[in-house]
């Protein structure tokens, strides 16, 4: 099965079953803040074209867009149905539409914002942005705890750029030079398993 089959079919799945708690879970966003219930941000997908990511809105409105594109520690932008959301992850459920107009797989390299794919080394961009970014990947079942790591830099989004960044590129470069259907799916069981054990 190719990988696009792949991500068809599960997406196709997910969007189907999960329908009903998408829904509540809209509804729980909607009535905890004003504002949209979507957050829509422009990100770099595959051989550098950007798309616009899909996920639950977590945090206040912010209608200016000049907020920080890291989210550090407590952020107090934070809502309160958006903190459970982030806990649980359920925020990026929206990114099986991503997935199923092709623009993200389900798995793959996280999609950056362009501010930060602008640090990309020259030969680590073209070999990350070589496959279609994931909904999860290596790196976002090591870095799950990553607000609270940059909260303890001086300069969180240096430590971000200099730090964090380098080692999510090492382990995106690795998946995309071991990357299979079967790789796939021990990645999401992964996820899954990460996700349940808090």
């Amino acid at each position: 099965m190719s990988k696009r089959l792949f991500d068809i079919l599960l997406s196709s799945l997910g969007l189907l079953v999960l329908a009903p708690v998408l829904l509540l879970i809209a509804l729980a966003v909607k009535l905890d803040s004003p504002g949209p219930v979507f957050f829509r941000q422009e990100r770099v997908g595959r051989f550098g074209v950007p798309f616009r990511i899909h996920k639950f809105r977590t945090m206040c409105h912010d209608q200016g867009g000049q907020g920080l594109q890291i989210t550090v520690g407590a952020d107090s932008r934070i809502t309160r149905v958006g903190s459970f959301l982030r806990r649980s992850k359920l925020d990026e459920l929206p990114q099986l539409i991503n997935v199923w107009v092709g623009s993200m797989s389900l798995v793959g390299p996280r999609p950056e914002v362009p501010r930060y794919v602008a640090h990309y080394p020259a030969a680590m961009r073209d070999k990350v942005l070589s496959v279609r970014p994931g909904i999860t990947d290596i790196a976002s079942i090591e870095y799950r705890d990553e607000s609270s790591v940059l909260a303890r830099a001086t300069d969180p989004e240096q430590a971000y750029i200099h730090e964090v960044l380098p080692h999510k590129l090492a382990l995106a470069a690795s998946y995309v030079d071991q990357a299979s259907v079967w790789m796939d799916v021990r990645l999401i069981w992964r996820t899954i398993m990460a996700i349940v054990r808090g």
